[in-house]
């Protein structure tokens, strides 16, 4: 086992036991228990170092392929104490998040020193450019801001964790950068190879018929259509008293594993399911030419007879299978005529790997009823502009009410270059 995966098998451990704590004590209705509260300390304390080790381990590879582009003549160019390459995108500290990217920032730290005493009063500016309005955030309620002074925050790390779904569609499609607000890119409509052995031609006379029986090489042809996909933004944003600014040192949690992962579920949601009208992107979803597999027989059959699709009519390499929840469970408790399951059953790891020889990706974000295969790196991901941080005083009426707003947002476009290399699969009987 290597080190990444030692660190989430740590993670997962120490989370599930302070889990399985709480739980006792919620079923029991009662307090944690002296003991208990010790031990749900350690084991949080314990999950948050192998967390920090796993993001150590993800940046440091990050790092190693900034390095490799840098040998292979991608210079990086340094700005304001960042380093990006030259497309724009900003190469990580190994050792930093977003969120703590921002807290060190040198804009967060001279907001906080121009507050006497890092506490901002009623009269206090926070400028920045106004923004929208949702639930409130403040610094004296415990289910609110005021729980980010409590001791540790266990409360707010468990429940993050909980109420947040793996994000891995980013993981198998192809990632790239722009400078532009718009994409333009060639989509392959089709192809007819009509290649074919063709005997030479014995004569210089005109041979009439256009045959390769008179030495005439066959013509092939490819379909293109020029797409245009315009990069779109990602927002959203939540309000805080500045009491709440004020007193949480944690604020940086608001930002990791809130505001971040809010705009990467969005736009993993964007790259299934978007319409293309309006702000929305083009997902898989709705792209015209991806392929359609019915329902045939059980759900095993009607997936494995969509893979081949991929690989006969799309000519590809099939990479990934797309399911919801409810569909990857609806597999899992398959049986054979002797009622046992095909996936191991409850003591088996289901089809959380592979079906089929490929990898499976649950998520959300495709209907339920519905799965897709294809060759997911035939999609692209254009990164504009990564998640950024912005904070303000200056929205309604904020600055009377001593609140402010912290907004994060993201550009990206998202286009399929070649959709006869996916399939929509009906895994509805």
């Amino acid at each position: 086992m290597n080190k990444t995966e030692e660190l989430k098998e740590q993670l997962k451990h120490h989370l599930q036991a302070a889990q399985a704590i709480a739980s006792k004590a919620d079923d029991e209705g009662r307090d944690f228990s002296d003991d208990e509260r010790g031990q749900v300390t350690e084991h949080m304390a314990k999950a948050r170092e192998a967390k920090e080790g796993l993001e150590k381990a993800k940046a440091t590879a990050i790092m190693r392929q900034a390095l490799t582009d840098l040998g292979d003549g991608v210079e990086l160019v340094e700005k304001s104490g960042e380093k990006r390459t030259p497309s724009g995108l900003v190469v990580p500290d190994a050792k930093a998040s977003l969120g703590e990217t921002f807290v060190k920032s040198g804009e967060f730290q001279a907001l906080i020193q121009s507050a006497p005493n890092g506490v901002f009063g009623k009269d206090h500016r926070v400028q920045s450019r106004p923004v929208g309005y949702k639930a409130l955030v403040t610094g004296g309620s415990d289910t609110s801001g005021g729980a980010f002074v409590n001791n540790q925050l266990m409360g707010l790390q468990v429940g993050q964790m909980v109420f947040q779904r793996p994000l891995r569609l980013r993981d198998v499609v192809t990632n790239l950068t722009t400078t532009s607000d718009t994409i333009e890119y060639v989509r392959q409509t089709s192809q007819t190879n009509n290649a074919a052995p063709v005997p030479e031609s014995t004569t210089t006379a005109d041979p009439g018929a256009m045959t390769t029986a008179n030495g005439v090489k066959p013509e092939s042809a490819l379909a293109w259509a020029k797409v245009t996909t315009p990069v779109r933004t990602i927002a959203h944003w939540i309000p805080l008293t500045k009491r709440a600014l004020s007193d949480a040192s944690q604020v940086r949690s608001i930002i990791d594993a809130f505001l971040r992962y809010g705009l990467e579920e969005e736009l993993e949601d964007q790259m299934v399911a978007g319409d293309g009208t309006g702000e929305n992107l083009e997902g898989l979803g709705n792209v015209s030419g991806v392929q359609a597999q019915a329902y045939d027989s059980d759900l095993l059959t009607t997936t494995r007879k969509a893979r081949t699709k991929v690989r006969l009519v799309g000519r590809s390499t099939p990479n990934a299978y797309l399911f919801n929840p409810a569909d990857l469970e609806a597999i899992d408790l398959l049986q054979d005529n002797e009622a046992r399951y095909y996936f191991g059953g409850p003591s088996g790891l289901g089809t959380a790997g592979t079906l089929w020889g490929l990898p499976v990706i649950e998520t959300e974000a495709v209907p339920a009823g519905t799965g897709y295969v294809g060759d997911f790196r035939k999609a692209v991901l254009w990164d504009r502009e990564q998640a950024s941080i912005t904070i303000s005083d200056s929205h309604a009426n904020f600055f009377i009410r001593n609140m402010v707003a912290i907004l994060a947002e993201m550009r990206a476009a998202f286009g399929v270059i070649q959709p006869n290399a996916f399939v929509e699969i009906d895994l509805t009987a």
